[in-house]
């Protein structure tokens, strides 16, 4: 990095210090920056590569971290990251050790809200605004960038709502590029669409009937317009929005042509652009894939089925009923209450919902969950993509609480399928009649079965399986954990006389209390596994059946400890969180 301005960079009080003039060459650096790194590193790109110019105008005008900036869920901040004291680290993005994917609180002072889920980012910033406030500090300035498709989230709205009446110092920057990770969708998109650089609509401008000062929309890519309207902005008193419109993978053609692909693309050759090869042929197939497939096999048969996404249709493989059956598969957009309680509705009037919402994701619609589908005993089947630990994208992202989270609703059955056999089988049954809603998990990524377009067959409800007789120990488990622990066994043993036992129970609610009965009968420890967290989860599901029977056999509980599991590769994490192979076998060996 010799002989550039990038390299003179550490932090905004250095960038402040450049030449304006100089600065679309240092935006020309930085995109390169990312490129490279994130060719070989792998990570979130086209958003990142889509505010490099706008990233350089905030730090330059604005004294942060004095000046308080807010940046949405995060998938673009990797200018910011760079700009703020982590150039020489940025190869760690992501990586166990390394820093976040996502502005984290405790990595830097920079980072002034840990973010990663969308749309709190004004909520946030106005809580900082009204602080500043109260304290009387009229010169902090507090700026929150928010996406097209975030803004269009319920939080986003409620803060809109809360910030028009309010005379805080807060800057909202609309970052209209028309996509989230998906292109972006609904009746706010439609109207941004006919916002362009020449102008706006002449109806009325929704975020004026807000009681914001709207300005814009200005090119996102012009340093020059960014800075003098950013400098213009800092006088302007009470609540503001800026309209930037920007291009995501901005300086690479392909993100830029296949924004969907280019979002996080894996890796790729930094001077062409194009993907490396990935192997997949002869692989078993991705957990979404058999869920979108499968789906679109049933809808084809039964003219009731209804797939539902807040935004993520690529991601869950919701996109083969859209592409098939549009009239009867929803992209919501970054509305996760929403999805939930239309599908409510939905399942009021007989249609069969299929609700597919990332693990993570569902949180934000717990209250929707229990007041609007299980309280009313609607028969909608949540599809719970990315359960339990997803890798890279850390704490913000993992699927670890869902079991714990869920068990405790009344009239809800949990089903965790064991491969893409069983996930494709509990989507036939439960199509055939449904008294109480369903939530359905699973991981991100593959399965291990080549074979799994089988015949349907429908799955009894409630009843686990006898995966291996043993006669002292029995290991129970749920969901994909259980090809972790035919390893293990299989490992432990190596020819030696059978002692333990494998049970898949397969629904955490209903328990199949018949097939519990047997197994604390005949053995006298019993040991669950699972990739949720244990506090809450299936393992104290079995210990308060033991507690109501009265048994008392030996109970030890596998799960992920009371932390939250930061960003590594699975495989990592599962070591460090406990519930991989090797410390299976340590507490089995505990007890044989």
């Amino acid at each position: 990095m010799k002989d550039t301005l990038l390299s003179i960079i550490a932090f905004p009080k250095d960038l402040r210090k450049v030449d304006r003039s100089d600065l679309p060459q240092l935006a020309k650096e930085l995109r390169e920056f990312i490129i490279n790194i994130v060719a070989v590193k792998e990570g979130h790109l086209g958003a990142s590569l889509g505010v490099v110019e706008l990233t350089i105008a905030l730090h330059y005008v604005f004294n942060t971290p004095e000046d308080i900036l807010v940046w949405d869920v995060g998938h673009q901040a990797y200018g910011h990251k760079i700009l703020t004291g982590r150039k020489d680290i940025f190869h760690t993005n992501r990586q166990l050790g390394g820093i976040s994917g996502f502005p984290k609180r405790k990595e830097s002072k920079y980072d002034t809200f840990g973010v990663g889920h969308s749309s709190t980012a004004i909520s946030a910033t106005l809580g900082m605004a009204i602080a500043a406030q109260l304290k009387g500090n009229k010169k902090r300035q507090h700026i929150a960038v928010v996406g097209d498709a975030s803004i269009a989230s319920g939080m986003a709205f409620e803060a809109l709502n809360h910030a028009g009446v309010t005379q805080t110092n807060l800057l909202v920057i609309l970052n209209d590029n028309a996509i989230g990770i998906d292109p972006s969708v609904g009746a706010l998109k439609d109207y941004l669409t006919k916002v362009t650089l020449d102008g706006a609509p002449d109806s009325d401008n929704i975020f004026e009937a807000l009681n914001f000062n709207y300005s814009g929309p200005v090119d996102g890519h012009d340093l020059d317009q960014l800075i003098t309207e950013l400098e213009r902005l800092k006088n302007v008193e009470g609540p503001k929005l800026l309209h930037v419109i920007t291009k995501k993978g901005k300086g690479l053609r392909q993100a830029e042509e296949d924004q969907v692909k280019y979002h996080s693309p894996g890796k790729f050759d930094a001077k062409t652009g194009d993907l490396l090869p990935k192997q997949s042929e002869g692989l078993p197939p991705k957990f979404q894939d058999v869920f979108g497939k499968t789906l679109v096999e049933l809808a084809a048969n039964n003219d009731r089925i209804m797939g539902i996404t807040p935004a993520m249709p690529t991601g869950s493989s919701l996109k083969y009923m859209m592409e098939r059956f549009p009239d009867r598969a929803f992209d919501v957009g970054i509305a996760e209450q929403h999805a939930v309680t239309l599908a409510a509705g939905l399942a009021t009037q007989g249609m069969i919902v299929y609700c597919n919402v990332y693990s993570t994701f569902l949180q934000r619609a717990y209250d929707q969950v229990i007041h609007d589908v299980c309280l009313q005993k609607l028969p909608v089947i949540f599809c719970l993509d990315r359960a339990g630990l997803v890798g890279e994208d850390g704490a913000t992202h993992h699927g670890i609480f869902d079991l714990a989270y869920l068990r405790c609703i009344p009239n809800l059955s949990i089903f965790a399928p064991r491969n893409a056999i069983e996930l494709r089988n509990i989507l036939y049954t439960v199509q055939l009649g449904l008294e109480n809603p369903i939530a359905i998990r699973y991981p991100r990524g593959r399965g291990k079965l080549l074979d799994w377009e089988t015949p349907f067959s429908s799955i009894e409800m409630g009843k686990g399986v006898c995966l291996k007789n043993g006669e002292d120990i029995a290991l129970l488990s749920l969901g994909t954990i259980a090809y972790t622990i035919i390893e293990t066994i299989e490992e432990l043993e190596k020819g030696t006389q059978t002692r333990v036992a494998h049970y898949d129970l397969r629904f955490l609610k209903p328990l199949d209390e018949v097939l519990l009965h047997e197994i604390f009968a005949s053995h006298s420890t019993i040991i669950t596994v699972e990739d949720g967290v244990a506090k809450g989860g299936f393992g104290s599901a079995i210990a308060e059946f033991a507690a109501a029977h009265n048994y008392k056999n030996t109970i030890d509980v596998i799960g992920i400890p009371d932390v939250f599991p930061e960003h590594g590769s699975v495989s990592q994490l599962q070591e460090l969180t406990g519930i991989s192979k090797e410390a299976i076998i340590t507490t089995l060996k505990k007890h044989l």
